[in-house]
């Protein structure tokens, strides 16, 4: 048996209302030759996601406009981020763009669930869901 600590864990579940996910497949799809990582590594999310309707979104679930607190299991570092579209983003406010890597990952996950994601450089990082807020009047 072998019960190592890794970073290499399994995708967990992740969800999407409809309309939102069409939404950020047409995103994807036109930012492909502008940013062609993180367009192809949001695509991968969209394709494996669990669609649903709104009512049945399951609660602390990442959407658009949410307002995230998650850790980095490795270096212990938290963070709050909103995620946004590209419009909006503003890193000094803590508006993560749904176009870049850190926001490709924490769409559609949850509360209490973890990511083995890359970062810019390419190094794997667990990302583990704290909290997730929706963000009144956006």
């Amino acid at each position: 048996m072998n019960h190592q600590p890794s970073l290499a864990v399994e995708s967990p579940p992740i969800y999407l209302v409809a309309a939102e996910c069409d939404a950020l497949f047409d995103l994807a799809l036109s930012a492909e030759r502008r940013h062609p990582h993180s367009a192809a590594m949001l695509l991968a999310e969209l394709n494996r996601a669990t669609v649903c309707d709104a009512p049945d979104l399951p609660d602390q679930t990442v959407v658009m406009n949410s307002r995230i607190e998650f850790v980095d299991e490795k270096s212990g570092a938290r963070r709050m981020v909103e995620l946004v579209y590209p419009g909006d983003a503003d890193i000094a406010q803590g508006r993560v763009s749904i176009l870049t890597l850190i926001g490709a990952g924490l769409i559609g996950m949850r509360a209490g669930h973890s990511i083995s994601w890359p970062d810019r450089d390419g190094r794997e990082r667990l990302l583990r869901i704290v909290s997730v807020t929706p963000i009144s009047g956006t």
